[in-house]
């Protein structure tokens, strides 16, 4: 398999992932996030949409195989990730809201190639393709560079090319434009262009779902809607429409 990455040719559609949760549950601090989550579907980009506190974040974790449900099952093509991590390796690589919750060396080097040997790569080679995918994202010269010299946004795409590294069939992309400006929100948008594979991303911006195929709405643990893309994404900016001119934000839940 060649390690070079690219921009995929114009028209070129990724394998769809396939996603199977079945009464899955999840508590957390003894709150229940996640309630009887039932869900099948095939897409090769899709949104998950809520507000915040209504499960998006942890679902990500369950899908990237970093948690284990409470309650159900949970398949990705059709494996258990959280059971078998070197298959979760290979399978699904996730991008967090803040790239410094996941940064864990000094160079940016060492970054990218860390994922690669737990592949089971050699160092050196790890290290290289390290090099050739800092080329093909237009910054070679960030070789011998050092974590803390780069901007948040910096950080940002050094995440995304230690997860794209990897090469996963699918990449979870967990509120990535959290924060950011507009111009580092386009560039990175650009450099997601490049992914080959499945991608599934979560947000409660509407607009960050524009061009995802499939969308999931979730709300108070639960799956609100599924469907088209504009379909659930017009009845959630309603919803949301609707929810904001109500004069209930002083009120206090129970």
């Amino acid at each position: 398999m060649k390690d070079t990455l690219a921009a995929p040719a114009s028209g070129l559609s990724a394998a769809p992932v396939q996603l199977d949760l079945s009464g899955v549950s999840v508590r957390l601090g003894g709150r229940p996030v996640l309630s009887g989550l039932d869900l099948s579907l095939a897409s090769a980009r899709l949104g998950v949409v809520g507000r915040n506190g209504s499960g998006k974040s942890t679902l990500s974790r369950l899908l990237a195989g970093l948690i284990r449900p409470d309650g159900g099952t949970v398949r990705v093509n059709g494996r258990d990730l959280f059971a078998d991590r070197r298959a979760a390796l290979a399978e699904v690589g996730i991008l967090f809201q803040n790239p410094d919750h996941q940064v864990i060396f000094p160079t940016v080097i060492e970054e990218i190639a860390f994922g690669l040997t737990q592949q089971g790569r050699p160092r050196a080679e790890a290290e290289e393709v390290a090099r050739r995918t800092l080329a093909a994202f237009g910054v070679a010269h960030w070789d011998g560079a050092y974590v803390e010299t780069l901007s948040q946004g910096q950080r940002h795409l050094l995440c995304l090319m230690a997860v794209a590294a990897m090469r996963p069939r699918l990449m979870i992309l967990d509120e990535p434009f959290a924060g950011l400006d507009i111009p580092t929100r386009a560039q990175l948008r650009r450099a997601l262009g490049r992914h080959e594979g499945a991608l599934v991303h979560v947000s409660h911006d509407p607009d960050d779902l524009a061009d995802c195929d499939r969308v999931l709405w979730l709300d108070g643990g639960g799956v609100r809607a599924e469907g088209p893309a504009g379909a659930v994404l017009e009845a959630y900016v309603a919803e949301m429409t609707r929810a904001g001119e109500r004069d209930d934000l002083a009120d206090l839940a129970g």
